[in-house]
């Protein structure tokens, strides 16, 4: 009698096992997942790229916007252009000087400097406008420089 129970013993063992290994995958399986993977992101990585560059695109676009407004309204309730984007600062029309997202410095920024007054009021010229130093061309094929 002791017999039988052992088969079954024997039976359920070799019921668990494969069933274990059917619950797995094999490496063929995880090879074509991994492969799968590895080309989804080779189409990702591209478009990722891309959309960071145009984030940092638009930032500048909107930095400039800001300082060359500051500038304007500097020049026309002072009378007189600042001299430098530190002015701009310290008259609290900027909090602070703002990172050329390209660079990724505040120390690249070109200042264009003027002899031309912004009014009739104006008594002193300086900075006129701001572009970034940043080499290289954007998306659209322009220059940042002349931004």
């Amino acid at each position: 009698m002791a017999r039988p129970h052992v088969e079954q013993r024997r039976t359920a063992r070799g019921l668990r096992r494969s069933a274990l290994a059917q619950a797995g995958f094999t490496l063929i399986e995880l090879m074509i997942v991994i492969a799968i993977i590895v080309i989804l992101m080779g189409f990702a990585a591209p478009r990722y790229q891309q959309s960071v560059l145009r984030a940092r695109e638009s930032v500048l676009r909107e930095d400039l916007y800001v300082m060359r407004s500051a500038i304007d309204q500097y020049t026309l309730d002072k009378k007189r252009a600042p001299q430098n984007l530190q002015e701009l600062v310290e008259a609290g029309y900027l909090k602070t000087i703002p990172k050329d997202p390209i660079t990724d410095s505040t120390e690249t920024w070109q200042l264009v400097n003027e002899d031309t007054t912004l009014s009739v009021d104006q008594t002193q010229p300086g900075v006129s406008d701001v572009k970034s130093g940043a080499p290289g061309t954007s998306s659209e094929g322009t220059p940042y420089s002349e931004w």
